[in-house]
């Protein structure tokens, strides 16, 4: 059976979302004969963590010649954790690192743009992820790639956390990682899924 990549979208995001499209549209028109599963997840991360585990496992179950990780933001974390859980490779997209240490002032009440649900979250949510954060990383797992324009996320703590992946940094940008889809091919290639 061919191989299957799960792109895990961010905090306040979608299946809906840019980089999710970007993603689709080219697997659609270039790789066709590869799965990709861009899975919608609950707003509060210990039910986004059970979504996806539950999704890995039913994806495993169909015994795919490769199972690999896109994961942007919060879901960059995920991919980690994810990652690491199950022996997986994955390409991190200005990815979140260890955000239940320092999330803080991401406690309160929400709207998810792209689905418009109310939510809240709570130093609960934070604890949960605390809890996920993988004590170590396997550095062969993973491509970082970051852009020093991200306006939500310090990219310097995803260098270093990442320091002995390989990695890609480049300089302006923003969180949404312009010019993503430019790196599409290299990304297949990395993840070891193309035929």
């Amino acid at each position: 059976m061919s191989a299957t990549v799960i792109y895990i979208h961010g905090f306040l995001s979608s299946p809906q979302s840019h980089k999710a499209q970007q993603v689709n549209d080219y697997f659609s028109r270039h790789h066709p004969d590869i799965r990709l599963c861009v899975p919608s997840m609950p707003n509060q991360p210990a039910d986004a963590f059970a979504k996806l585990a539950q999704v890995i496992e039913e994806e495993r179950a169909k015994a795919p010649a490769q199972l690999a990780l896109i994961g942007s933001s919060l879901g960059g974390f995920f991919a980690t954790v994810l990652a690491e859980r199950y022996g997986l490779k994955a390409v991190l997209v200005n990815p979140a690192v260890a955000p239940g240490d320092w999330g803080e002032h991401f406690i309160g009440e929400y709207d998810n743009p792209y689905t418009g649900e109310h939510f809240a979250v709570s130093d609960g949510d934070l604890a949960c992820l605390r809890e996920l954060n993988p004590g170590q990383i396997s550095p062969e797992h993973y491509w970082l790639m970051v852009q020093e324009g991200d306006e939500t996320l310090d990219y310097r703590l995803a260098v270093a956390a990442y320091r002995e992946c390989r990695q890609l940094v480049e300089p302006g940008g923003d969180h949404s990682f312009v010019g993503f889809e430019k790196h599409l091919p290299a990304i297949v290639e990395f993840l070891g899924v193309a035929g």
